[in-house]
């Protein structure tokens, strides 16, 4: 038998603790100094360095893969395997391969993300629009650059930018892109950072060049001349709020309403959807309208289905016959995601500092970067031409005596007395002698002498011009807008987003309801039906279930509001037109699940109305009477359920729905019966009120029912009235007695 072995794990961590200072011990921090420790460098590192972009338009991992695919020779080159372009990126962007790819997946023409993509993608990229259409591996698929990161890149060689180490200083890489455009605003852009985030939508770019442009030749131009509103790669419908879009562009924080395009097919009776808001997913919409359905708000939906294919976005809706096409959208505009908000947040770091701004404000900014970039362009190629002057000057020199130089280096004894000897013998500084000591014998002939003398010339009106620049900002600007209106040319498209003007966004509505007689039945249970007159003369004896019996019925609209008031001081909400049309020999429908009440709640009176005119009276226990206006229970958002109803502090008895004041009977328990005309009861506003006293009672007695009032009833009706409330009531006299045990 094995020995079992001896648990020293005790005595191992103590060993451990005694070879560390402090290990296990409790030492109280100050929270300020955890948090300025801790917590604040991991929160401005997500801010500075991850989440927020810059003003060329790009975050850390979007311009460290596009940098290494230009590095790469990918923007005239053809696609190579995505898998390759990942592995270098971690050269520079030191994160999982994953996210890498899942950087390019998103900049990529096949995506479907952005407006002017970046990526020439082959393959299954996915689709943004589409949670089910995922991209395959990065193995399998392949890119390069498109032909607008031309304008990204240029001149990024030429001193444009500031470049840094890498994480491993072992490559240098840009901090922000020369891009020859207002890339910030051309692509959708979004991000969440620690206490704050960024969600910007795109322009389109041919309007963004020209709006730039105007703001450039004049800083009180109006945007809106030329910048009419967003315009996104999905399409679809913009509805044009000029106010909601002045927030936009004057503040950077607002929202945008954007509505699914679609077109009916009379031939099929269906609607196809073939752009749809950037917000949303086909399946989130799709889901959406089966809810709908489901729950009864949509009948004239027979079928929804996603024929979405490599074609592009494609829901069809297969309607019911006789419907309207144009009016059902208008609703499930309402109701789904086919109409969703972009909520604008232009959060953007300059400077290292998150600022949000506006449309105006952007455009400046990068105007101020762009004339940096230009500057710093300039003043290299200049710094360039003139060490390229200073070595021709010095071989103008030499070319004016080509035989002493060929005689100062033949008699030189050593080779690095050369340099010196030219330096003295043509008085020339050391740079220009080695350049002029490298010529080779071969170029020492006239047409090479000739040619050199000419640049001189032309170096020095180049100079000049490029002096005349770095001093004039009218002359940046000229160049700033002469490459726009370049880029707008080359790579401008028309707007793929339509706006749709003089529309009242906040219009009613209104589901049409076919409308017909019908009767409807309801029972102490729980059961309803809706039966046309029709049916209800074809029809035999109602069926109940057993020791079931009807409590209400009532001939109206097929339209009506139904309220369903239950034991528990709740009352359900629905229209008659919720419910299928019925017939006398079935149960019907059992409100409690129709309806979804609480457990173990049950119905206690069926209310039923057109107008949500008259009162509703609530009678207790204890002999107070609550007469509550019906308008209450009415609401403008079409909720389903209301709670507390009416009040709890007394057992409730009976409940009537009266278009208009009428006389009622209420019995005590004591036999006493009083005649009240609901006039004078006063009427309140707040459902749960616990009424006024209506009927005297003494101890241990209660009111036991209550009925509406029938004329003839009575034989002395003054005998049971009285002038003031609360009153007794009077028991029954002989000939009333009589008279109800004649009717019975």
């Amino acid at each position: 038998m094995a020995r079992k072995k001896k648990d020293n794990t005790p005595a191992v961590e103590e060993n451990v603790k005694a070879n560390i200072i402090g290990a296990g011990e409790v030492v109280s921090q100050q929270i300020t100094s955890t948090l300025e420790t801790n917590f604040m460098p991991y929160a401005m590192s997500v801010i500075v360095s991850r989440a927020i972009p810059e003003i060329d338009g790009f975050k850390p991992s979007h311009r460290k893969l596009l940098y290494t695919m230009y590095k790469m020779g990918l923007i005239n080159g053809g696609r190579i395997k995505s898998a390759n372009i990942v592995g270098r990126t971690m050269q520079l962007n030191p994160h999982g391969d994953a996210a890498i790819y899942e950087t390019m997946v998103r900049l990529s023409r096949g995506n479907e993300t952005l407006l002017h993509p970046y990526v020439d993608s082959k393959g299954n990229f996915g689709k943004a629009y589409s949670k089910n259409m995922v991209y395959a591996a990065s193995r399998y698929t392949e890119a390069k650059l498109e032909g607008i990161c031309t304008e990204l890149f240029s001149d990024i060689d030429k001193d444009t930018v500031d470049f840094v180490d890498n994480y491993d200083s072992t490559m240098k890489e840009p901090t922000l892109l020369p891009v020859t455009f207002p890339s910030i605003l051309v692509n959708m852009n979004s991000g969440i950072a620690v206490g704050m985030a960024s969600n910007i939508c795109s322009f389109n770019l041919r309007e963004l060049c020209d709006t730039t442009i105007g703001l450039i030749k004049n800083p009180d131009y109006d945007i809106f001349e030329t910048l009419k509103a967003p315009d996104f790669i999905g399409g679809g419908l913009i509805v044009y709020d000029r106010q909601a879009l002045e927030e936009i562009y004057s503040t950077g924080r607002g929202s945008v309403k954007i509505r699914a395009k679609y077109a009916y097919d009379k031939s099929s009776n269906c609607i196809d959807i073939t752009e749809i808001p950037p917000t949303t997913t086909c399946e989130a919409i799709i889901e959406k309208i089966i809810e709908r359905v489901k729950a009864g708000s949509l009948k004239e939906i027979s079928d929804i289905r996603d024929e979405t294919d490599k074609s592009g976005l494609k829901i069809t809706i297969d309607l019911k016959r006789g419907t309207d096409a144009d009016k059902l959208m208008k609703r499930l505009y309402k109701m789904t995601p086919l109409e969703d908000s972009f909520s604008a947040n232009f959060n953007v770091l300059v400077a290292g500092v998150p600022r949000v701004m506006g449309v105006g404000e952007i455009l400046e900014e990068w105007i101020a970067f762009r004339t940096e970039c230009i500057k710093r362009r300039v003043f290299h190629d200049l710094t360039k031409s003139k060490e390229k002057l200073h070595l021709l000057l010095g071989l103008k020199k030499i070319l004016l005596d080509i035989d002493k130089a060929i005689k100062i280096v033949r008699e030189t004894e050593e080779e690095s007395e050369v340099v010196p000897n030219l330096m003295i013998g043509f008085g020339i500084d050391e740079i220009q002698a080695e350049y002029v000591a490298e010529i080779k014998l071969r170029h020492l002939n006239r047409e090479y002498i000739l040619k050199r003398l000419s640049d001189i010339d032309d170096l020095k009106k180049n100079i000049e011009d490029m002096e005349d620049i770095l001093a004039s900002k009218a002359r940046v600007k000229k160049i700033i807008v002469e490459e726009l209106t370049k880029v707008s040319q080359k790579y401008g498209k028309d707007r793929k987003s339509e706006i749709i003007y003089d529309i009242d966004t906040e219009e009613e509505i209104v589901e049409e309801i076919p409308d017909y007689e019908v009767n409807l039945f309801f029972t102490r249970d729980g059961y309803f039906k809706k039966i046309t007159p029709l049916s209800l003369r074809m029809g035999g004896e109602q069926k109940l279930k057993e020791n079931d019996e009807l409590v209400a019925s009532v001939n109206t609209k097929n339209g009506a509001e139904l309220l369903f008031f239950t034991d528990q001081c709740q009352v359900y909400k629905a229209k008659a037109s919720d419910f299928e049309d019925s017939k006398a020999s079935v149960l019907g429908d059992f409100v409690p699940s129709k309806l979804e009440f609480d457990k173990d709640e049950k119905p206690f009176y069926m209310a039923v109305t057109t107008d949500y005119k008259g009162y509703m009276l609530f009678f207790f226990e204890n002999g107070k009477v609550a007469k509550v206006t019906m308008s209450g229970y009415a609401t403008k958002t079409n909720r389903k359920k209301l709670i507390k109803a009416y009040s709890d502090k007394s057992p409730i008895v009976s409940m009537l729905y009266i278009p208009e004041d009428t006389e009622i009977v209420l019995t005590s328990t004591a036999g006493r019966n009083l005649l009240v005309n609901t006039g004078a009861i006063s009427a309140k506003a707040a459902k749960d009120t616990a009424g006024v006293n209506v009927m005297t009672l003494k101890k241990y007695n209660k009111l036991q029912s209550v009925h509406l009032y029938k004329e003839g009833e009575f034989a002395k009706p003054h005998r049971y009235r009285t002038k003031t409330l609360p009153a007794t009531g009077a028991v029954l006299s002989a000939d009333d007695t009589a008279e109800q045990l004649t009717l019975e």
